[in-house]
């Protein structure tokens, strides 16, 4: 005959001397199916956080993410005013020497100036620092102006090639064309920073727009110079026109295809602005 006290006891009561890790925590223990269903939440969770903000969300503090973010706005700024001024030098450089280089650099400078705006709206609600939808909005209005910038860039230096405009070179010409160069590319450096730290499509963009800026400046005085000394070479101001001008039409068309179906994806985002 068994004895009973050593039979298991039948309501289950565990033997206090062995003690689970999780209980010990002050965590209920969920068992090892629970468990996996509670991993898989959060996998699901993280989806959807993943759609709603950038990246940055997980890297910076919020203190970190709104100085940042206010750099941005100053170096927006900054951007708007130098290439406004450098727009309408490189527009009476155009009118004066019918630089297809020169159009397409001020219309460029242009382009540097709306971007610069859009890129100021997307950074101006500091509660959306993070947010994936606001992101993709500025990212497809950048695509669009991008698109018909290069058209307009386009058919300009295709005409100056048709009609053989010929490329003058002067000291105003000269200056334009360096201080415009180098300008832009700092202003480059600085947003390409600022957009891989706030993982920014948009300050990226408007990076690579001020870079392009830049090489149009400083192509100016190139083509104008080969001229000088090869005036065989008389195409290559419009032929570089048609470079850029395609360069920032296959841009705006890749940001398109890469932004539009992300704004479909995170539009219940927009409670939270």
């Amino acid at each position: 005959m068994t004895d009973s006290s050593s039979a298991p006891d039948a309501t289950g009561t565990p033997d206090p001397a062995v003690v689970d890790p999780a209980a010990q925590n002050g965590q209920p223990d969920r068992g090892s199916a629970p468990e996996s269903f509670s991993v898989d939440q959060e996998m699901k969770i993280s989806d959807v956080e993943d759609k709603d903000l950038l990246e940055s969300s997980l890297r910076l503090k919020p203190h970190e993410a709104q100085s940042y973010r206010k750099k941005a706005l100053w170096v927006s700024w900054v951007s708007i005013v130098v290439t406004l001024i450098l727009a309408i030098a490189a527009f009476t450089v155009s009118a004066m020497r019918s630089s297809a280089s020169a159009f397409g650099f001020a219309f460029d400078a242009t382009l540097d100036v709306l971007s610069s705006i859009i890129v100021l709206w997307r950074y101006s609600n500091a509660a959306a620092v993070h947010s994936a939808h606001r992101e993709y909005i500025a990212c497809v209005i950048l695509g669009v102006v991008f698109i018909l910038s290069a058209i307009t860039i386009l058919v300009k230096a295709i005409h100056a090639l048709a009609t053989k405009v010929l490329p003058e070179v002067d000291d105003f010409l000269y200056s334009v064309s360096v201080i415009s160069g180098v300008v832009c590319v700092i202003l480059a450096v600085l947003k390409c920073m600022l957009g891989r730290v706030l993982t920014s499509r948009a300050l990226i963009t408007d990076g690579f727009n001020s870079l392009v800026g830049g090489v149009m400046g400083f192509s100016i005085l190139v083509s104008a110079e080969v001229f000088k000394h090869n005036p065989e070479v008389w195409y290559l101001d419009g032929a570089i026109g048609v470079l850029i001008g395609l360069i920032i039409l296959a841009y705006g068309i890749k940001l398109l295809m890469d932004m539009v179906p992300r704004i479909r994806q995170t539009r219940h985002y927009e409670r939270f602005e």
